[in-house]
């Protein structure tokens, strides 16, 4: 099957890939570009483990083609720390405890980050309700309710906004 060149500005560095015109963003973010962070957990868009921002929308990798990217600017769950700094929802949910095996983290990170962007001072309610479309098998979501709520009050999330 023949490849098609895709360009796309992924955690702000200008990227070119090949990939085939079947291949979703999850396959090419980390079986081409090694960006192992997006997880494929149900590969049906139910679980949000491999969650994305394309274009400043929060989408399902699994469920957009590589090729689709073209043009696009993504954020993974690489893109979010510093180079010498975790971003502040990272250190929030370290402080909360609000990972366990670690499978969902990064959609759940991906999510906040979107809801953030969109929202930055969000209600329970809201911060439960964008997080609705992420699922974890270990943890209670009151610790990530509350990691991202944190985060959202915190003045380090102000200056990365």
């Amino acid at each position: 099957m023949s490849k098609t060149i895709v360009t796309s500005t992924i955690n702000g560095q200008e990227m070119e890939f090949l990939c085939e015109p079947r291949q979703s963003l999850l396959e090419v973010l980390r079986d081409e570009l090694q960006l192992t962070g997006a997880k494929e957990g149900c590969n049906n868009g139910n679980c949000g483990a491999c969650n994305v921002i394309l274009d400043g929308v929060l989408v399902n990798s699994c469920l957009v083609l590589a090729v689709e990217a073209n043009g696009a600017k993504i954020t993974t769950v690489e893109g979010l720390a510093g180079p010498s700094q975790l971003h502040p929802l990272q250190q929030k949910f370290l402080e909360h405890a609000a990972l366990q095996c670690g499978i969902c983290t990064p959609g759940f990170l991906i999510s906040a980050k979107a809801l953030l962007d969109k929202n930055p001072d969000p209600t329970e309610h809201d911060v439960r309700l964008w997080l609705a479309g992420n699922l974890c098998r270990c943890t209670g979501y009151d610790k990530i309710v509350r990691a991202v709520l944190d985060a959202a009050d915190s003045p380090e999330m102000q200056s990365v906004a």
